[in-house]
């Protein structure tokens, strides 16, 4: 898999383009910055994108989607059905955060755990349902590859004051379904740097063995 990083979106939330070097079947894991160069590189590659999978329902993850569905329409927006009551709530979260509001466009789709047909290529697409920084908070793990949008951090983890929040919710998450996952599986969060479930199993302050 391909994997292209546009970190510079608002609040320093990250937008990611993934797409299978053979079949050019590409998604975009959250929307947040950089439609433009997102779309230089699919006419130049000449990938053909099939999802927005988006992690959770917070503004800074979703504040391009209508953007991005206005450039590639046949674009299928998926989230977690726990998480449409935060798209709802938009315009709350926007005059939270000091920003205009945003308008959402309809969700194409909702996933959870029995969702088995999602795919890029022949690499199959795993939804983690991920609750304790938001309800519906997901994880998307693709081969070896898990987007942990804000549920899991270098280093950190979600914040859990928000709604929907739970403490031990992200915790019960995190230890019982990332990281009983293959200690290699390289983690690509929604915000900071990259880093591995072997590596936050060992030093997360949070969880890590030498705490």
């Amino acid at each position: 898999m391909e994997i292209k990083i546009f970190p510079n979106g608002i609040f320093g939330a990250i937008t990611y383009l993934v797409y299978d070097k053979k079949t050019k079947e590409g998604a975009i894991v959250d929307c947040t910055c950089a439609i433009e160069e997102i779309e230089q590189i699919v006419k130049k590659e000449n990938i053909h994108l099939k999802y927005a999978l988006i992690t959770h329902g917070h503004f800074d993850h979703v504040y391009c989607v209508s953007k991005l569905k206005k450039t590639f329409p046949q674009i299928q927006i998926l989230i977690h059905k726990e998480d449409m009551y935060l798209l709802d709530k938009m315009e709350t979260q926007c005059t939270m955060a000091g920003i205009e509001d945003i308008k959402i466009p309809c969700i194409d789709g909702l996933v959870d755990e029995n969702t088995t047909n999602l795919c890029l290529g022949d690499k199959k697409i795993k939804v983690i349902h991920t609750s304790g920084h938001s309800k519906g908070g997901v994880c998307y793990l693709i081969d070896n590859i898990l987007f942990s949008g804000d549920t899991l951090f270098q280093g950190s983890i979600g914040r859990c004051d928000l709604w929907g929040g739970s403490m031990s919710e992200i915790e019960k998450s995190i230890k019982e379904k990332l990281f009983t996952l293959d200690e290699n599986i390289i983690v690509y969060p929604g915000h900071g740097d990259s880093t591995t479930i072997k590596y936050e199993k060992e030093y997360n302050p949070y969880f890590g063995l030498n705490r």
